[in-house]
C-alpha cells in the first residue's frame, strides 16, 4: 500500500474507502474480521485499477 500510494494516503485508504468487493467494509475492517491480506490486495488492484505490473 505505501509503496503504491504513499505513507500518507495508504493509511487514509485503509481506514477510510470501503470497497463493495470486500462485503462493504474498508481495507482495515477486512484485516480486522480475518480475511486473506492477498485477498484484500487484489481488491484494491481492481479498485484503484493498479497495473498487473505492480500488483
Amino acid at each position: 500500500m505505501n509503496r503504491q500510494f504513499g505513507p500518507g494516503y495508504a493509511e487514509s485508504v485503509a481506514r477510510d474507502h470501503v470497497l463493495a468487493s470486500l462485503g462493504g467494509t474498508t481495507i482495515e475492517g477486512a484485516l480486522a474480521r480475518g480475511d486473506d491480506a492477498k485477498e484484500v490486495w487484489r481488491a484494491v488492484c481492481e479498485e484503484f485499477n493498479v497495473p498487473a505490473r505492480e500488483r
